[in-house]
């Protein structure tokens, strides 16, 4: 079970999850708690599929679910930082427009209910892997050096840590947290289009099955850092990537036994870590 396909199989699972355990990480560090991931990526993966459809290019595609995944952080930012919502209400809000905004468009566009037409999608680079893998683990590194090495991102830091005391300092609070809630939608809404144009070549009604909010749960296990959410994602891809495989071995355990796996894994992770996570403390909190 333990071999090169696996480890292929748990980077091509774990690489969702990294593209939105990004997205939450930007969000959260500026003080804005995000369980919206899941819309986020829910719209990308449309997008995706839409763009690549409609131009027959795959990276024409990918365009679109990236600036449809920031177009639902628009809304969320909106809620959230311009409006002052409850971040829990705002997010199960944009949650439910991104289950069923697509399907309506499904009907009015194709024709059909639940799953689009099949689309181009991304051509494997290294190993059957597609262009997302590699630069997914690239942006894991860019993200910590930003954050660690650079001006920009001290005050990332600053503002989701003391918003108040930013902004006595001249930081703009409001500005920071806009373009990070645009970033993270650009982000996952990449993350969705990797599920729809990367391992699929259509969009499937409800396909990111539950890893926005696995995303999240890797966020809080890695304990809102670059590369402990990398290595919670790693863990969560290698438990989806054994659940296959445990499928294809016909192992004697019942069937929902091993899909319920990865989710599984993610209460078990969360309730052991969540005590020891320390979120931003400027969570929730405005800069007046």
């Amino acid at each position: 079970m333990f071999s090169l396909a696996f480890g292929l199989a748990t980077l091509r699972m774990a690489t969702p999850l990294i593209w939105a355990g990004m997205a939450g990480l930007l969000s959260e560090r500026v003080g804005i708690m995000n369980i919206a991931l899941e819309g986020y990526m829910l719209l990308g993966a449309f997008g995706a599929a839409l763009g690549s459809h409609v131009s027959q290019d795959p990276y024409l595609g990918l365009l679109v679910g990236g600036l449809c995944g920031v177009l639902g952080a628009a809304l969320h930012a909106v809620w959230c930082v311009g409006l002052r919502a409850d971040p829990i209400v705002a997010g199960a809000g944009l949650n439910l427009l991104a289950l069923s905004l697509p399907n309506f468009l499904l009907q009015s566009l194709w024709g059909v209910a639940g799953t689009s037409p099949r689309v181009p999608k991304l051509p494997p680079f290294v190993g059957g892997l597609n262009l997302l893998v590699p630069l997914g683990l690239l942006l894991v590194l860019g993200i910590q050096g930003f954050l660690d090495q650079t001006r920009w991102g001290l005050r990332v830091l600053a503002v989701g840590e003391h918003p108040r005391a930013a902004a006595s300092v001249g930081i703009p609070v409001q500005r920071y947290r806009y373009l990070a809630l645009l970033t993270a939608g650009a982000l996952a809404g990449w993350g969705g289009a990797y599920l729809s144009i990367g391992e699929l070549s259509m969009f499937v009604q409800q396909m990111t099955a539950g890893r926005g909010f696995i995303a999240l749960a890797a966020l809080i296990c890695g304990n809102w850092r670059p590369l402990g959410t990398l290595i919670a994602a790693l863990c969560f891809g290698a438990a989806q990537a054994l659940q296959l495989q445990a499928q294809a071995l016909t192992l004697p355990l019942p069937r929902d036994v091993l899909l319920a796996l990865p989710y599984l894994l993610t209460l078990l992770a969360v309730a052991g870590w969540v005590r020891r996570s320390q979120p931003p403390a400027g969570m929730g909190q405005h800069p007046d």
